[in-house]
């Protein structure tokens, strides 16, 4: 999977001579937490920061609520995104790989990446955009089986797998392996009347099952 699949296309952006009220005003009424700072260059939307609602609250006096309805201070306030906006930034592509996103969001400890083409702000992914694409793999529907078990290193799953599947006739409905500390696990995701000959198979194999979750 990569970032297109997933990426918020429907942008909300400011520019960096953009009051903090403004934004401020903006977030509320689209509930939002975080806006991309552009400049408008050549005609093209060039991503220059992002500003998020924790960092609108923390230019606003303490006893002001900046996304209230009426924030009563807000005229002693008179900073813009440009002052406040997060930089440099971390971007990716609509090409690259889902899991290296996740990878950039753990490494800087960010819940946000602009997404980047040719230069322009063409969206966004966020954490919960991530949370879903995993959700798809692992989401088991009605009648399926899942079945978490270890493999050796170097082991193939699909060479395992798939004879086992096709003689018993199980439809394998996906199938994944990770790595988890020292030890490399495989997980596949399987339906049919036979799936229990099926799991018997694997244990025979030698294989440590670690977890077998049934959906009815």
């Amino acid at each position: 999977m990569i970032v297109s699949m997933w990426m918020t296309r429907e942008l909300v952006t400011i520019e960096p001579d953009t009051p903090i009220t403004v934004a401020a005003d903006i977030m509320a009424s689209k509930h939002i937490r975080r806006l991309p700072v552009v400049k408008q260059l050549a005609k093209i939307s060039r991503p220059v920061g992002i500003i998020t609602a924790t960092d609108i609250l923390h230019a606003y006096p303490p006893e002001v609520n900046p996304f209230s309805i009426v924030a009563s201070d807000s005229n002693r306030v008179h900073v813009t995104a440009g002052e406040i906006m997060r930089r440099p930034l971390q971007t990716v592509t609509p090409e690259t790989p889902i899991e290296e996103a996740a990878r950039i969001m753990r490494r800087w400890k960010i819940s946000t990446l602009l997404v980047v083409q040719k230069e322009k702000l063409v969206a966004l992914i966020t954490e919960s955009d991530i949370f879903r694409a995993f959700v798809s793999i692992l989401e088991s529907t009605r009648g399926d089986v899942r079945i978490t078990f270890e493999i050796k290193k170097d082991e193939d799953t699909f060479s395992l797998i798939a004879p086992i599947a096709l003689r018993l006739g199980v439809r394998v409905v996906s199938l994944m392996s990770i790595q988890q500390d020292e030890r490399k696990l495989c997980v596949v995701r399987i339906s049919g009347e036979a799936v229990d000959e099926m799991l018997n198979e694997l244990w025979n194999s030698g294989h440590n099952v670690l977890n077998v979750l049934r959906l009815s």
